[in-house]
């Protein structure tokens, strides 16, 4: 099984990465949002965190490896997740996913059928089957942009899942949770040390 492959990126056709390691060069295949964040880095060296599967038809003898490609291994983990809903395979979850990982998490989470409907290859159907399997486990890939912006403003991330768990303990959705801790790091870098400190300083927030 290759899970992930480091080369020199020299060429992005269509749906496609080419990375050339040593004497060789090899294509995998990636969705529409990864090939936006390699546009600018044709010339250098990229690893790839990937699946390999063979598409074709066993039966008839007809297969061919393939590789898909993603740039952290939780985007890999949030594409298997879509994959394993009946009706969606690789090439139909490839061609959905031209949108960030934490936006379609999101409208899963939110169960937002019209907002998945939009994306290629998703009809109403589809995205009714994607909200019943995967709502329940979204919030980790969803709260991926915040964590982002936790590491802009200084704060460990360990510190950030501990708040939003608290925060879920405490009787808040997944989604508000999510939205909460959002909010906090909108408002500048604020050094926090403990839960109980950022628990304060979004309720303090909240009746300001």
């Amino acid at each position: 099984m290759i899970t992930r492959i480091s080369g020199k990126l020299v060429a992005l056709p269509e749906d496609t990465a080419t990375l050339a390691i040593d004497a060789f060069e090899y294509e995998v295949l990636i969705p529409g949002f990864t090939r936006r964040q390699l546009q600018m880095r044709i010339g250098e060296k990229v690893s790839l965190h990937t699946i390999h599967y063979l598409d074709g038809n066993p039966g008839q003898g007809r297969v061919t490896p393939r590789l898909v490609g993603f740039l952290s291994d939780i985007e890999r983990e949030f594409f298997e997740m879509i994959c394993s809903v009946d009706g969606l395979g690789v090439k139909k979850a490839l061609r959905a996913m031209v949108r960030p990982v934490p936006e379609i998490a999101e409208m899963i989470e939110e169960q937002n059928h019209k907002g998945l409907a939009t994306l290629p290859g998703i009809g109403a159907a589809t995205a009714e089957r994607i909200v019943a399997k995967l709502r329940r486990k979204m919030s980790k890939f969803a709260l991926m942009v915040v964590k982002e912006k936790a590491a802009d403003a200084e704060m460990p991330r360990d510190l950030l899942q501990e708040a939003f768990a608290a925060l879920c303990a405490l009787g808040h959705s997944e989604a508000d949770a999510r939205k909460m801790l959002d909010a906090l790091l909108a408002r500048g870098k604020r050094k926090f040390t403990d839960v109980g400190a950022v628990l304060q300083a979004i309720y303090e927030d909240a009746h300001s």
